[in-house]
């Protein structure tokens, strides 16, 4: 049985007081026994008062990119997998769309980045997705391959999905207003499934898939409803203590 998760990715956005205060209202209105996991990821800067803030209770801390490079070095403006270890991070975003589409990341960066979490013991949250006009040329399936094979082909790769977690975000749908049916997100999430399985199908079963692209109280039941999605990567939504505390509740 997987066990949902929800993460909130908080991007460029905070500030320490604001941080503590939305982590503070998000611990309360939790309560315990919540069914879903929960995880938050702040900006780096944010790490420490994060980390303190949520005192070690239910909610995971995790970070929004790292290095690619494993270990220390010189690498002006980069942290490394180890140094976010250090502040206890259980989990890391790496290949969100915006890295790949503002900042270049291409798939093999993308797959380094996720060898080197793995290798500061860290769970990566491996995006892949679909931007518009490659949905409306019916590619997506094609785009989304791509990106995982990136991952699978590489040494260590299968075994790294182990203890990481996988999240489609179409990318036409983030920050847009616009959401995927559930009908398109389930179709996708299976695919992804599918692929993995074609290397293993245990591990395929057991592969906490995410959906992120717009998701809000209003449509994160019938979006988690679907067989094959497995929780949310939540971005604007999780600024907001209320309407992420909604979408917890709406995974489990």
């Amino acid at each position: 049985m997987r066990r949902p998760l929800v993460a909130g990715n908080w991007k460029m956005h905070g500030s320490r007081e604001g941080s503590r205060a939305l982590v503070g209202a998000i611990l309360e209105g939790l309560g315990p026994g919540a069914g879903a996991e929960v995880a938050v990821c702040p900006p780096f800067v944010y790490l420490a008062d994060v980390q303190e803030a949520l005192g070690g209770g239910p909610v995971a801390l995790g970070a929004q990119d790292l290095c690619p490079v494993p270990g220390e070095g010189a690498h002006t403006g980069e942290v490394s997998g180890r140094m976010l270890a250090e502040f206890g991070c259980r989990y890391v975003i790496v290949g969100h769309s915006e890295r790949r589409s503002l900042y270049g990341e291409d798939d093999a960066t993308v797959a380094r980045k996720f060898l080197a979490a793995r290798e500061a013991g860290l769970r990566p949250i491996l995006c892949v997705g679909e931007r518009l006009e490659e949905r409306e040329a019916g590619v997506t399936e094609q785009v989304v391959a791509r990106q995982l094979d990136a991952v699978l082909q590489c040494e260590d790769g299968l075994e790294g999905l182990r203890e990481a977690v996988i999240a489609y975000e179409p990318v036409w749908a983030i920050g847009t207003g616009r959401t995927a049916t559930p009908g398109q997100a389930q179709e996708v999430h299976a695919f992804i499934r599918a692929r993995v399985g074609e290397r293993d199908p245990g591990l395929a079963e057991g592969l906490r898939i995410l959906y992120g692209g717009s998701v809000k109280p209003e449509n994160a039941a019938e979006l988690f409803a679907q067989p094959d999605v497995d929780g949310g990567l939540i971005g604007g939504a999780s600024l907001r203590a209320d309407s992420f505390l909604a979408i917890c509740r709406a995974a489990g």
